[in-house]
């Protein structure tokens, strides 16, 4: 294979193949379309004299050649990817573009009153947010910062534990509400096998519940207990300000989820991504009342939250 002339786009197009197995998840990591890929790997392997991939029918396969070739650019990757996080981690300018990957729940429930206080404080700095319920790898540069629910695996990132959520059982307030305030009695928005933790505690505390709706989002579940649906497991910070809703029952445990701000080691030290960490942190330390679930909401008087109310039986 003759690999002289070929730029690092050719190159990440094909990491994108080998990865995703086909060219329409190619496609949409990279955000081109589907026939660009096409395009684009047919004359790769032209100018290289050699086939990269099988085209099989349920997707695309590594030849030997391409197996090589990944192997390649995947260091070369990383060497890229390693040189880049060493330029930005030096830069001290509190201007530029901060990427954050997090999930629907925080990026609605939490993010943007704290977002837009940080923008008017530092007016330098864009924010970009990436809603994504797979993990954004950002020893990859996919993201400089992540909010996570859960403790980070990766050994390469660095952050702090920001904060706690707290759920409780939540139903519409108004007409359509249903008849029953007793969750065991109710007909219930469930996560089938999404939200691991939180699913499996609430077949373990209402084994005989009634989920007629079921959705692997929280803001989803958010919409569906509004209309009247059924009862929902809820983060406080959602629902607690949502005149809509009212609590019909806490948890019979203390269930909370631990979420974290995280950046690369390398990225620690520049200025942006450190002013907007120590920022965030300040910001949903001063929140803790409303995350973990003690009302203090000022969009609702006091007495639109019940006190807990633990489930019969």
């Amino acid at each position: 294979m003759n690999a002289q002339g070929q730029d690092w786009d050719d190159l990440r197009i094909f990491l994108a193949v080998a990865r995703a197995g086909s060219l329409s998840g190619a496609a949409r990591s990279l955000g081109v379309t589907h026939s660009t890929v096409f395009r684009r790997v047919g004359a790769f392997e032209a100018r290289l004299g050699a086939r990269l991939f099988d085209r099989l029918a349920g997707g695309y396969a590594l030849t030997p050649a391409g197996e090589e070739m990944r192997d390649s650019v995947l260091r070369i990757e990383e060497e890229i990817t390693a040189l880049a996080l060493k330029v930005t981690g030096q830069d001290q300018r509190p201007s530029g573009m901060i990427r954050i990957t997090t999930t629907d729940l925080l990026a609605v429930g939490v993010l943007p009153r704290h977002i837009a206080a940080f923008r008017t404080e530092w007016p330098g700095i864009e924010i970009e947010v990436v809603v994504a319920d797979t993990v954004l790898d950002l020893t990859r540069r996919e993201a400089d910062v992540a909010l996570r629910i859960g403790n980070p695996v990766q050994e390469t990132l660095v952050g702090r534990r920001v904060g706690r959520l707290a759920f409780a059982v939540y139903k519409a307030s108004g007409p359509g509400a249903g008849e029953t305030d007793d969750p065991s009695d109710g007909e219930w928005i469930g996560y089938g096998s999404a939200h691991g933790p939180l699913s499996r505690s609430l077949g373990r505390w209402w084994p005989q519940m009634r989920q007629v709706y079921r959705t692997n989002s929280i803001i989803a579940a958010h919409s569906a207990a509004r209309a009247g649906i059924g009862f929902a497991a809820l983060p406080c910070v959602l629902a607690d300000c949502d005149p809509e809703l009212v609590r019909a029952a806490s948890l019979p445990e203390d269930f909370m989820l631990d979420f974290w701000l995280l950046t690369h080691e390398d990225l620690r030290k520049t200025a942006r991504v450190r002013i907007f960490l120590d920022f965030m942190t300040a910001a949903l330390a001063a929140d803790a009342d409303l995350l973990e679930g003690r009302c203090p909401c000022k969009a609702r008087p006091a007495k639109a939250c019940p006190p807990p109310v633990l489930p019969s039986g």
